[in-house]
């Protein structure tokens, strides 16, 4: 993604704002996304296709054969949604990284079939940047500190010279990953629209004893991956109910994530708390998070539930704002970036 001379953007400039719709392809693990998003913020249509594996978890290969398999139909139902075609587009955006390489792959190929037919600009988004701004656009946020929580990422990061800066992040694996692994190891069956971390918070409600596992958090830096070995290992045992385990696999790692959130609020001194990314929907961590905000007389936002999962509005919402900046992305230099840091993104909408 570079600074482009394609002057198209500054033709959209009516009246102090920008007219027309960006279309954001979300393709970067198990979810296939449509959304179309007008220029002034307007969420027309956000349609997701999720693949759900029989046994195990995603299969990157299958998953993109899914998106393959589900494209047309998803952008259709968007477009029928929004209430406009193709023509009325502006721009097309794509999730470039990081994720899944053949599912990265494939929401590419669609992008770059439509920006050539369509004959549009092309602008490849950062996945992690994209979940900060669908928070802020969702909630209002201006400049918080985020804690980003979903199944292939976990990062606390605030806006600093010109990027998002990472405060804390995990070490090993993410903290959904670790509940969804817990879940298949549990014997848990996820399906549309209620993910394994879902079903963990409606346990985790009934249970009530609080089973000591690892804590580990490193300076501003997270591990899960001792916690879930700890937590397979008693229940494999038998020796705890699978609602209490439940309950303190979500107690530990939530404390974990908080803390660490704290930290970076305390340091920067910001005066807002933003949570979003797929782990951000549950209730229990964002009263935790919560907790801390007010403790430093911080607002705290929480990006909608439906925004929170990976989706397509929230690639359409961030293709626009690098778009209108003058950022597209040609498409021979249009590949994706399977580990794409969200610190080496410059975001010149943020100031």
């Amino acid at each position: 993604m570079k600074n482009s001379e394609y002057p198209a953007w500054r033709c959209f400039k009516i009246r102090g704002a920008y007219e027309g719709y960006c279309l954001g392809i979300e393709s970067t693990a198990d979810d296939f996304s449509i959304g179309i998003v007008s220029f002034n913020g307007e969420v027309l249509a956000n349609v997701i296709h999720a693949y759900v594996p029989p046994e195990g978890g995603i299969h990157p290969r299958e998953a993109a054969r899914h998106h393959a398999e589900v494209a047309e139909i998803v952008i259709q139902e968007a477009f029928r949604k929004a209430g406009i075609n193709p023509r009325d587009l502006r721009v097309i955006a794509f999730s470039q990284g990081p994720g899944l390489g053949p599912c990265l792959r494939t929401g590419a190929t669609v992008a770059r079939a439509l920006a050539s037919y369509l004959k549009l600009p092309l602008v490849g988004v950062n996945h992690c940047i994209a979940h900060i701004e669908i928070g802020k656009l969702k909630t209002g946020a201006r400049d918080p500190v985020t804690l980003y929580v979903s199944g292939g990422n976990t990062i606390v990061a605030a806006f600093d010279s010109g990027r998002y800066r990472v405060f804390g992040e995990t070490l090993d694996i993410a903290l959904g990953n670790c509940l969804d692994v817990f879940a298949r190891e549990a014997g848990l069956r996820q399906k549309p629209g209620e993910p394994f971390g879902a079903i963990i918070e409606k346990l985790a409600l009934r249970g009530d004893l609080l089973v000591p596992l690892p804590y580990t958090v490193k300076g501003m830096d997270m591990s899960f991956s001792g916690l879930l070995t700890a937590a397979i290992s008693l229940l494999k045992k038998g020796v705890y109910r699978l609602e209490d385990l439940c309950f303190s696999l979500q107690e530990t790692v939530f404390s974990m994530v908080t803390e660490v959130t704290e930290r970076a609020l305390a340091h920067t001194e910001k005066k807002e708390v933003l949570i979003t990314g797929g782990v951000a929907a549950n209730k229990r961590l964002q009263e935790m998070v919560r907790s801390v905000a007010e403790e430093h007389d911080a607002n705290f936002c929480a990006v909608p539930s439906e925004f929170a999962v990976d989706n397509g509005a929230m690639i359409a919402w961030t293709g626009i704002l690098a778009f209108i900046h003058g950022i597209t992305t040609p498409i021979e230099e249009s590949f994706v970036r399977l580990r794409w840091r969200l610190d080496e993104v410059d975001v010149p909408w943020v100031s």
